[in-house]
């Protein structure tokens, strides 16, 4: 799309995580960063729809399709089970596409997107946010660099009051026809993705999972290992509970051969090393766009941070024909760790290895805008 003018952004869904990549995309369209403008948002809650529409100067539009044959680039905030309408509608009218996690409710239903993706041969990104995260990003430097030797053992726990009250209201996360599955699939993908991209593929998982709010279908408890093929072993913990006065919080604990790292707060951290000799403890800075840009004041804008570098790389990555990054193949790697999991809980917690069929990658990241 280079040299084609303002890239036109529709967005289906009109919740939280909507409203997340709509205030980060209109902090950078404001200052310049990215030709691009909020053009139309479907959702099948009208009147969430007319609030975003009217809030931001979008035009309230009837369905996914009417968006992409409005727009230049689609975006998946729907419920999981949505997603694979907002990709259909991309690829029909050959629009960007960019998709929240997890693709779908299952590893089949995700390679089916993932394929109907491929073939249509549009650009496609993964909403894997942790990626630009920059304590995320300082840990994957500091295996790559090797400096402290290899990486022994990691523990990891995400934790936050069950989305389907407070400030997510995501009533469908309850619903297993909706949310394919609970806390796993919906919140703790992105730990198994930057476990993944820090630490290397996965040879198997033995895990267990339990449900303790009454949702058929939907686990409020993981408890897992990752074994990785370069030797590294990854305990993660993922729970969905009712403390309304927690946030959503993430704990990581990384046990290098000569240091011992570990943070509390999964975007700036502070990240504290520590080694025989002293413990140094540093705050992890994102690009200095991120820290300039103008957003909501309070608890909104500090929500909407984390997801302004992830949108700029969309935005360019299409109106410059690169490929985005995380591509709906690193989507689907944490898919497959995921469904060795459910696989090995439903065994009783004998170990399961990841397996797909990956789908290829599109021969360029080109789309034709009409």
């Amino acid at each position: 799309m280079p040299g084609e003018g303002t890239l036109r952004v529709g967005l289906v869904g009109a919740g939280v995580i909507a409203w997340a990549h709509a205030l980060a995309l209109r902090g950078l369209i404001r200052e310049g960063l990215v030709d691009a403008e909020l053009t139309a948002v479907h959702d099948r809650d009208a009147g969430r729809a007319a609030a975003m529409a009217d809030r931001l100067g979008m035009a309230r539009l009837d369905s996914a399709d009417e968006v992409a044959e409005q727009c230049d680039a689609v975006y998946a905030c729907t419920f999981t089970a949505g997603h694979f309408g907002v990709a259909r509608a991309a690829a029909r009218f050959n629009r960007a596409l960019f998709c929240e996690k997890p693709l779908a409710r299952s590893l089949p239903e995700s390679l089916s997107l993932a394929r109907l993706v491929a073939e249509a041969g549009i650009p496609a990104q993964a909403g894997l946010v942790l990626r630009t995260a920059p304590v995320y990003r300082e840990l994957a430097e500091l295996v790559r660099a090797g400096t402290f030797g290899r990486p022994m053992t990691a523990i990891m726990r995400n934790d936050q009051f069950f989305p389907i009250q407070g400030h997510y209201a995501s009533t469908w996360r309850k619903d297993a026809s909706e949310a394919g599955s609970g806390t796993l699939l919906e919140h703790a993908i992105h730990d198994v993705d930057v476990a993944r991209w820090c630490f290397g593929p996965v040879s198997s998982v033995t895990s267990s999972i339990a449900n303790f709010a009454g949702y058929e279908g939907i686990e409020d408890t993981a408890a897992g290992v990752l074994r990785h093929a370069g030797g590294t072993t990854v305990s993660l913990v993922s729970v969905w509970h009712s403390v309304l006065s927690r946030g959503s919080a993430r704990r990581v604990e990384v046990f290098f051969e000569r240091a011992m790292v570990s943070f509390d707060d999964d975007f700036t951290g502070p990240i504290a090393i520590q080694t025989s000799e002293d413990t140094v403890t540093r705050r992890c800075d994102p690009p200095a766009f991120v820290e300039e840009l103008r957003l909501p004041e309070g608890p909104v804008g500090i929500g909407v941070r984390p997801y302004v570098e992830e949108n700029r790389n969309f935005v360019e990555a299409v109106t410059t024909g690169a490929a985005p990054s995380p591509s709906l193949t690193d989507a689907l790697q944490a898919h497959e760790i995921v469904d060795a999991w459910y696989r090995s809980a439903a065994s009783g917690g004998q170990p399961a290895r990841p397996s797909v069929e990956s789908p290829h990658e599109p021969a360029d990241g080109g789309c034709r805008r009409t």
